[in-house]
């Protein structure tokens, strides 16, 4: 098990070169300090908290590997700790990080095929019209349990996704859809239950899979996107997935569109396919991505 010690040299040098409030100051001044600090990073607070996010998983898994890993070797430890503590070592570990996980997914993949014909996974829900009509009449059911579940998780309120509340909530019995000016961010229980950054890309994939004719043999063709209806990737609002509309506010058509289609075929279907880990979407579609 990693030590306190451990611990202790790994932070120091993740976080050596991040401004520090100065000592003595009243909570208050604390409090201010850290805004300004923020707002002045290069890219403002969201590149400052993503940058904290991005290093605390680093510390996760530099202590995982220190503990069942190569790193309980003494000296690779020692090496990985110096590498951690600029910025071009940060970057080089987490190539390597990336590239690892890739190999080990590129392996899943391979032994998914051997073990397995392509298999479909259930819908991850039925749509309830009665909600998918509301939604399309843009009558917005407002914060609800499903947006009070999701905003009281701590990575939401680390990254400050909800600082503020957004022009409407539209809950469902699966999640919810936060609306804003000419966008969509789609929220699903499930997904954000089982770690929405893990789903990004294969939420992404699972859209490319619907909207191209790629689809497995036998299902349905693909649906046809309505002009100034584009895709975006939820990680800068944390949610699953995110559509843009071409104006604001949307085309009536477009959203019903979102309703009808998206929202009653596409989106359960999406969502199962992106949390089934044994789901291996086709290279084609993922190199969309």
């Amino acid at each position: 098990m990693a030590s306190d010690l451990d611990t202790v040299r790994v932070l120091r040098a993740l976080f050596n070169d991040l401004p520090r409030a100065p000592q003595g100051l009243s909570h208050e001044a604390t409090m201010d300090w850290i805004r300004r600090t923020m707002t002045d990073y290069p890219g403002g607070d969201l590149a400052y908290t993503l940058e904290h996010i991005t290093r605390n998983s680093l510390l996760d898994i530099v202590l995982r590997l220190r503990e069942d890993g190569h790193l309980k070797d003494d000296a690779a430890f020692d090496q990985a700790v110096e590498q951690l503590s600029t910025p071009e070592g940060r970057k080089t570990f987490m190539d390597w990080v990336i590239n690892a996980q890739k190999s080990v997914d590129a392996t899943a993949r391979l032994l998914n095929r051997a073990k397995r014909a392509w298999r479909e996974p259930e819908p991850l829900f039925v749509a309830d019209p009665v909600a998918v009509n509301r939604f399309i009449d843009n009558r917005p059911t407002g914060p609800g349990a499903m947006f009070t579940e999701f905003s009281m998780r701590d990575d939401a309120r680390e990254v400050g996704v909800f600082d503020t509340e957004p022009d409407a909530v539209h809950e469902f019995d699966w999640g919810f859809i936060a609306e804003e000016p000419g966008a969509w961010n789609i929220y699903v229980a499930e997904i954000w239950r089982k770690g929405t950054v893990g789903h990004f890309d294969r939420m992404l994939g699972a859209w490319r899979l619907e909207t191209t004719h790629a689809l497995p043999e036998g299902q349905l063709h693909a649906p046809h996107v309505p002009p100034g209806l584009t895709e975006d990737i939820g990680i800068t609002r944390f949610c699953a997935f995110t559509l843009h509309a071409k104006t604001n506010p949307a085309d009536p058509d477009v959203r019903r569109w979102v309703g009808e289609v998206f929202i009653t075929r596409m989106l359960p279907v999406m969502a199962a396919r992106a949390l089934d880990e044994n789901y291996d979407f086709p290279a084609r579609v993922m190199e969309l991505n």
